[in-house]
């Protein structure tokens, strides 16, 4: 952590003095995937990952190039966009990277106070102050390009009663599998180029008035085959987190390069969403179909009460039941955490997700980083991309 920063604890929120606040950021408003069939997407992510129909926009609303479907659990709302035409944008980026993540879009106050905020400090535009209105009231966004293809949206919706956003439409389903217990985004994980990582760091920094709060080089992500780096950036109240990895050099391909070989460049790796109870949450979606990395050996799970020492009085789960799951277990000063890890959700080997609980820790589970990526690499050798 940069000794010039004193972190402060204001109840569930994580304050650094000297965190530049500039671009207020109440959290995130919504996550934008483009895909080659998004009625299709949609049904798998109701049924895999129980999210629940809201809002949709297509040709019967009036759109002649995209059809959108927005899904919501709790306070995580996704969309799912595809092209309806050859000439789309949409359809060219599905072509290059597959389906994977476009648009990171964060509810703001004024959007257009922090398009100019961040543009004037090196951003390039994704999209100019635009406000989009019916008769529910207005939204304001403005946008601009990260790594990649990558967008953050900022949108003002303060002024706004309907579903959504204009332009959409209330989307009523028969079909509503029940949620599985996912509650917010906890973080959202970029992958960079070689030697990249650190100059979307200074990005960050500078555009978007971040701090980098944990370091971990190629020492501490490392097994005996690969190895990358990772720095977490984060928001003055913490609700934004964004690590961001590069690779390092290994005896054999990381996951960072096989990401980048498939996504064809850098983008979102995967999507960290949270749940108050993640053995019911996990045990639902391995029902439902979800793939998990496989779980961690035997040695891993009878070291579970050295490794949480002064936070085993307050450890309620069953040590049995997380192995049976392949929930892996950290922690730090603060507490504990635990968090399991999806396999791919496309067929390129590129997004994923990871299901998280905290139990006080403030940390990204790097006491698990070893078995997590030795799991990885099991599935790039079946793979035949390590």
């Amino acid at each position: 952590m940069n000794k010039d920063l004193k972190p402060v604890d204001y109840g569930l929120e994580k304050i650094f003095e000297g965190a530049q606040d500039f671009l207020p950021l109440l959290g995130t408003d919504y996550i934008e995937f483009y895909v080659g069939n998004a009625k299709q997407a949609a049904h798998f992510y109701k049924t895999a990952f129980g999210f629940q129909s809201y809002a949709y926009a297509g040709l019967e609303t009036g759109l002649k190039d995209k059809s959108s479907y927005v899904l919501k659990q709790d306070k995580i709302t996704l969309v799912l966009t595809t092209a309806l035409n050859s000439q789309s944008n949409i359809g060219e980026h599905v072509k290059k990277h597959g389906d994977g993540v476009k648009i990171v879009a964060l509810w703001v106050d004024d959007a257009r106070s922090a398009f100019e905020e961040t543009t004037k400090r090196g951003a390039k535009p994704y999209l100019e102050p635009t406000v989009e209105f019916d008769e529910m009231g207005e939204v304001v966004r403005s946008g601009i390009y990260t790594y990649g293809e990558t967008v953050h949206l900022f949108v003002e919706r303060k002024n706004y009663k309907g579903t959504f956003l204009p332009g959409y439409k209330e989307w009523n389903s028969d079909y509503n599998p029940t949620t599985v217990g996912l509650k917010y985004v906890d973080h959202m994980v970029g992958n960079v180029g070689w030697n990249e990582m650190n100059t979307w760091v200074k990005w960050y920094e500078d555009v978007m008035g971040f701090v980098n709060f944990l370091s971990f080089d190629d020492k501490q992500i490392t097994t005996e085959y690969s190895a990358l780096m990772s720095k977490v950036m984060s928001n003055g109240n913490g609700r934004i987190k964004f690590p961001i990895n590069e690779p390092a050099e290994g005896k054999k391909r990381s996951q960072i390069e096989e990401y980048l070989d498939f996504y064809e460049s850098p983008g979102i790796q995967h999507i960290a969403v949270a749940t108050d109870d993640i053995t019911t949450t996990v045990a639902q979606m391995r029902e439902r179909g979800v793939e998990f990395l496989s779980t961690p050996p035997q040695a891993y799970y009878d070291a579970i009460p050295e490794r949480l020492k002064n936070h085993m009085h307050r450890f309620k789960e069953d040590i049995q039941e997380l192995q049976k799951l392949g929930i892996m277990i950290d922690a730090d000063e603060e507490g504990y955490l635990l968090q399991i890890f999806t396999k791919p959700v496309e067929d390129r080997p590129t997004l994923f997700f990871e299901i998280i609980q905290r139990m006080g820790a403030k940390g990204f589970g790097a006491g698990n980083f070893k078995a997590l990526f030795e799991s990885i690499e099991r599935e790039q050798m079946l793979r035949g991309t390590l």
